[in-house]
């Protein structure tokens, strides 16, 4: 079903970037951007988790220097009955995470350091299992090229100016332009939003199952979303089209879970694993304020 999506998704990218092209440069811009998008399909199925992580100066680490953090999620991809992801640390003391790759046998998992230098090991293993759901739901692909395809539309738009647009080229004139410096990236947000909402209560629920307690993701959510309410991620500010991919958003907290929000509102998600505990006869048992484990940084 999701490579149904993911292809109804680049199809809908590529006539926003036609349209894009045809606005800003007529019938010879919209050739153009056909054949970017054409490019871009291409290289972003292949390529869009390792540019994602790039992008966030994610540091590959495995059993010798990261050993306790790679074993976790050796264990829970075991548990998952998924293949071991290629496992990620960023340099960042906002407290964040996300999953990325085109299938499960090309995935890849990434934490901040300030994710596992806040949170308990149980903490985090909540967290890692919900972004292990994330690839065995195969949310990733879709996920990861959307933030690819965004970013490209954005910066498509946003240098549209440059790139003229008056009518002696055959586009719309000037007006076309202004159109689609505002209409492009507030229709590939959209696209962003609704992808990530609708799949964060899946992860969640799955995640809950794969590492054994709702309350773990729960009590994890809630110290991330006051982490990033207080810690700005400079890395995600300059690539706002990666956002959706983590955990909470790393741009800041909406109090609202309205249509205009990355991700659904955190206390909901709270509530939904709570209730799931309950329904599992699963107390709280844990404290918040439990010592993080040692292994913030890779060594």
């Amino acid at each position: 079903m999701n490579i149904m999506k993911t292809a109804a998704l680049l199809a809908f990218m590529t006539a926003l970037f036609m349209g894009l092209g045809l606005m800003i440069g007529g019938q010879t811009g919209m050739i153009i951007a056909l054949l970017i998008a054409i490019a871009m399909n291409f290289f972003s199925y292949w390529n869009s988790h390792k540019m994602v992580l790039k992008m966030h100066n994610a540091q590959q680490v495995d059993e010798t220097s990261a050993p306790e953090f790679y074993e976790l999620n050796r264990r829970l991809a075991e548990a998952a009955g998924l293949p071991m992801p290629d496992v990620y640390i960023i340099n960042s003391p906002q407290p964040n995470a996300f999953a990325t790759g085109r299938n499960p046998e090309n995935a890849a998992v990434a934490a901040s350091t300030g994710l596992l230098e806040t949170l308990s090991m149980e903490e985090v293993a909540g967290v890692m299992a919900h972004e292990l759901a994330h690839i065995q739901n195969r949310d990733t692909l879709i996920m990861t090229v959307t933030a690819t395809f965004a970013g490209a539309i954005s910066m498509i738009a946003n240098f549209a100016m440059f790139f003229g647009g008056g009518r002696d080229r055959g586009g719309i004139g000037i007006i076309g332009t202004i159109i689609a410096m505002f209409v492009a990236p507030f229709a590939a947000g959209l696209i962003q939003m609704a992808i990530s909402r609708t799949r964060e209560y899946s992860a969640d629920k799955r995640g809950a199952e794969i590492c054994g307690n709702p309350i773990w993701l729960a009590n994890a959510l809630e110290k991330i979303a006051m982490g990033t309410s207080r810690i700005p991620n400079e890395t995600a500010e300059r690539n706002p089209s990666t956002a959706h991919m983590f955990i909470i958003n790393p741009l800041g907290q909406y109090k609202r879970d309205n249509l205009f929000s990355t991700h659904p509102d955190t206390q909901n998600r709270i509530n939904a694993l709570e209730t799931l505990a309950s329904e599992w006869s699963i107390e709280d048992n844990t404290s918040k304020d439990s010592t993080p484990q040692p292994w913030g940084r890779s060594r």
